[in-house]
This record gives structure tokens, sequence and C-alpha cells, in this order.
């Protein structure tokens, strides 16, 4: 049994009444049948099988509301002979000995049950289908990785429900799949161990009298060219609103599917051809293959939605550019003794487990300069009224990863040791880059670093990661010649460092004096030890 969800019928419409049920529970649907009419605050909607059938359950009473993306009504699919499951005779007049009858039925294949996709973060409602990492038909295991899905947030893992048998995979890979609608079908193995027919196999076939009168499904009318058996051309309203979107009408679109049915493959192709009627100058041009003076033409042009971490990206960095004013600040660190003492400490930290980077010392010497300038930790209220001074110092760290820009903090750096932000700083960066960050990881962040000299950058101007007040990119670590006390030339380990803050609350000489501390504990890291607890 599949469950039908009520998919997108308008642009911001969430819900609709039920005007008239065309079927009722029982009747046998063919594909593209007219099944029920629904009233949005809009128009009156008319909403077709997806396939051929039986009904076996209408989830939402006439008169009453339903809601998008929820169950609206259930059904068995036909057969590969296009039967409903149900259009047997409901028994043999004469059946098989008792033990062949049993192995008949339990050979038959149990109902499916599809697998719906939950709440996996707070405000998600959609998520994109990354890779699925089972195929139709496969058997899969209770808690198994079923497929990996990308939100606003970061990369999760969806895992089987029980152990049975995939039968479709609703959400093709590189789509969007809808919280609370239906990601994948299964056939569970707790039903496959059941009988496959509740019916005695002694059972004699009943009159036809007896069989309770179905209602009459809508009488198809005779086919038209590229029209299906109802007189309407068959798509899929997901297929409809694509067309809506790019302003197509369904009858221009030629149809490949069944019965001249429009399929989502027509659409992209209708459009990528330039071939649709009232298509603008503007859209032809820019399907047009780009060539450049006096050359040959280029290939095609790759197009990728912006999806996930990295729309989230695009809007909270155009907000925090567009409403803070950033004040740039930059200084050199000489870290040639900071370098020194982690490689007396790195055997030490590797004895235990751990790998000892530079980014821990950054952030406990900026926790400790937090204490002399304490604005740089704190935050504005939601208008801007007052500043919320923060009592703990969850430093945030910049992680390039596979799914975006993702910024995990370490809670507390005040008050872990050395090693503890060590620790941390390796679990974050480690499950950054694979996009697997828990929410809580990502929450609370209170100030942020931003190492590109990783990547070989000197210099960067960075976009404070708001509602924080302060950010720091650190550059490259290069040996340059200095002079010391006494004139002489001598190579040290310079690291260039710009930071950025937020001008209304942090003045120059602010975080002038921030950084000469925090730059005080990189040059000098033993004197850390007079201030760790």
């Amino acid at each position: 049994m599949s469950d039908f969800m009520l998919p997108d019928i308008g642009e911001g419409i969430v819900e609709c009444e039920i005007v008239e049920w065309r079927v009722a529970e029982g009747d046998v649907i063919e594909e593209d049948q007219p099944v029920v009419e629904v009233m949005t605050d809009k128009a009156l909607v008319e909403i077709t099988a997806p396939e051929a059938g039986r009904i076996t359950k209408l989830y939402v009473p006439k008169g009453e509301v339903a809601k998008v993306h929820a169950p609206l009504f259930a059904y068995e699919p036909a057969d590969g002979n296009g039967e409903a499951a149900a259009s047997a005779p409901a028994a043999e007049p004469a059946l098989a000995p008792e033990s062949e009858a049993t192995s008949a039925a339990g050979a038959s294949d149990a109902p499916a049950k599809d697998f719906i996709l939950p709440d996996i973060g707070e405000g998600i409602v959609e998520c994109e289908v990354v890779e699925w990492r089972i195929a139709e038909g496969e058997r899969i295991a209770e808690d198994q990785p079923v497929v990996d899905v990308m939100t606003d947030k970061a990369l999760v893992e969806i895992t089987a429900p029980e152990s049975g048998r995939v039968s479709q995979l609703h959400v093709p890979q590189g789509q969007v799949a809808r919280v609370h609608a239906p990601l994948f079908a299964y056939v569970p193995d707790s039903a496959a161990d059941e009988p496959a027919s509740t019916a005695s196999p002694q059972r004699t076939a009943e009159p036809a009298e007896s069989v309770p009168a179905q209602r009459q499904p809508i009488e198809p009318r005779p086919e038209a060219a590229g029209y299906g058996p109802y007189g309407r051309i068959p798509a899929a309203p997901a297929v409809r609103r694509l067309l809506r979107e790019h302003g197509l009408a369904l009858g221009e679109v030629p149809g490949t599917g069944k019965q001249g049915r429009v399929l989502k493959e027509d659409v992209l192709r209708y459009l990528e051809e330039g071939a649709a009627q009232g298509l603008t100058a503007e859209r032809a041009e820019a399907t047009a293959p780009v060539a450049a003076s006096g050359e040959s033409e280029v290939g095609e042009v790759r197009v990728e939605p912006l999806r996930g971490v990295r729309a989230v990206m695009a809007r909270r960095m155009v907000e925090a550019a567009s409403t803070i004013p950033h004040f740039q600040y930059g200084e050199e660190i000489d870290v040639t003794e900071l370098l020194a003492l982690r490689e007396r400490l790195k055997p030490q930290a590797e004895a235990k487990g751990t790998r000892l980077t530079l980014m821990p010392f950054f952030m406990k010497a900026m926790a400790l300069a937090i204490d002399e300038a304490p604005i740089l930790n704190a935050r504005l209220d939601g208008d801007a009224s007052e500043i919320h001074y923060l009592s703990t110092v969850n430093v945030g760290m910049a992680v390039d990863s596979r799914a975006g820009l993702l910024v995990p903090n370490v809670k507390h750096v005040e008050r872990r040791t050395l090693l503890d932000v060590a620790r941390e700083v390796e679990r974050l960066t480690a499950a950054a880059r694979e996009g697997r960050v828990d929410q809580a990881d990502l929450k609370g962040g209170t100030i942020s670093v931003s190492n590109i000299g990783a990547l070989g950058g000197t210099y960067a101007a960075p976009i404070i990661n708001a509602p924080e007040l302060a950010i720091v990119a650190i550059g490259k670590i290069q040996w340059l010649p200095r002079f010391d006390v006494e004139d002489r030339v001598v190579k040290r380990a310079i690291m260039t460092v710009t930071w950025a803050g937020d001008h209304r609350v942090i003045d120059g000489g602010t975080i002038a004096r921030f950084c000469n501390a925090w730059k005080g504990y990189l040059e000098a890291p033993e004197t850390m030890l007079l201030h760790l607890g």
C-alpha cells in the first residue's frame, strides 16, 4: 500500500479543503483519473491518480482540511499486467492442498510501507538527497545507513527504521525531499513473515452477489491524440508546477510518457532546446552557447542550484555585510616562540591520542584576552538597544567542508585545558569536513576564527558571523627577516591577522587593545601559564 501525499498546489499554499471525492474506498482507479477536488484560497484544483490501482483509504473526509505534503489517500498499485491488487477473485473454487497454498502465500510480496522523512532540525522543511546508500530491491538491516541528505545546516544520515527490502526510492539523488513526505518505500521483514492472506486454504468461492457493490469508476472518454483516457494531458503536479514557473502551457510540451504523459525530462529538454513559444530573447541568449570573439564556441554552461549550507551561507553573509558596519584592523604577530613550544608539546599530546595544532593556542589566548576587552565576546539584542556580555567564550572556527562553509564552535574555552581544546578542535574539524556536525556544535558561538593561512592566504577581510561582534582571519606563517633588540637581522616566523569588528559597539581603540593583549600571549606563550586555572 502506498500513501499519496498532497503535492504543492500553488505558491504559498499549505492547506486546502476537500470539496468532493470522485472515488470511494475500494474503487479501482486508472492513471491520471480525477480522484478528488480541493479548494485552495485561490482556485478549485483537481487531483488525479498517479498510477493505476485500488483505493484503500481516504484520509481526509469531504469538507475537512488537508495539509500539503500530508497523506491524502492510500492505494494499492496495480500489478505488472495493469490489474489492481484487489481485482482478483476472492478465492479459487478449487484450491491446491494446504501445504502448497501456504507455500504460494509465503512467496507473494507483502505490502510496502512508506518511510516518512522525519523532522531533522528546528525550522527545516526540506533537504537535498545527496547520496542513496542503497538501491531498489536491496535488503536493509535496522539502523543501516540508507541515504545522506543535506539540510541548510549540515549533512544528515538517515538510517533504516527496521529490517526489510527496499521497494522504491521516492526522491532521486540531487532532488529535494520534503519533511513529513515519503522518502522511500520498503517491505518490512515482519510483514513478509505474516501470512499473505487471512483466508483459509480450504475456503470455497463466495457467490458474486455477496461481494459488496463498489462505486463505479468514472467512465473514460475516447483517447485523443496526445491526451489520456480522461480527455486531459497526463502530468504529475510537480511537472505542472515546473511549467507554471517557466510560463509554459501543458499543451506546448510534447510528452514522451505513457498516453502522452508530460515528464519532467520533457519540460527540461524543451527549455534547453529553446523551442518554447513566447521564449524571451534573454532566455534564448542565456541558453545559447557562448562564443568569444574570433574563437570557436565553448561548451554548455553547467547549472547547479544553490542549496543546503551554501544557500544559508549566501543569505547570512548578505545579511551580515549589509546590516553590520564592519571595522577592519590588521596586525603582524611573531609566532617563533609559539612554534617552538608546540613542537615540544606535540609528542605529549600525541601520546594521549591528540593532534596538537596552533588553533588551540589561538583560542586559549583569545579567551584570556577577552578578560581585558569583554565587549568582543558580547552581542546586541534584536533591536540593537542592549549589549549582552556573555559569561562563556565559545570560539567558532570556519571549516571549508564538502557541504560548504561550516562554523562549529568549541564551548567554554575559558575553562578547558589546552589539551581539551585540542581534542575538541580535532573532533569538530573531522565532523565539519564530512558535513556531519551536530546542531548543538553549530549554535552558541560568541567569537570566530577563520584560518585562511591553511590554504595559503596572507590577508583577508572577513565578514562577521552574526550575531557575534568580531571575527579574525589568520594568514599563513612566513619566515621573514626582522631586526632584534641589538639591530641584528634574524629569521622570525611572522603571521598576519585581520580583525573585523561590529563598529556599532566596537571602536578602533578597543579592538587594538584586545589584539595587543592576544598578541602578547601568542608571542610569549609561557605567560598564559600565569592565568590558567
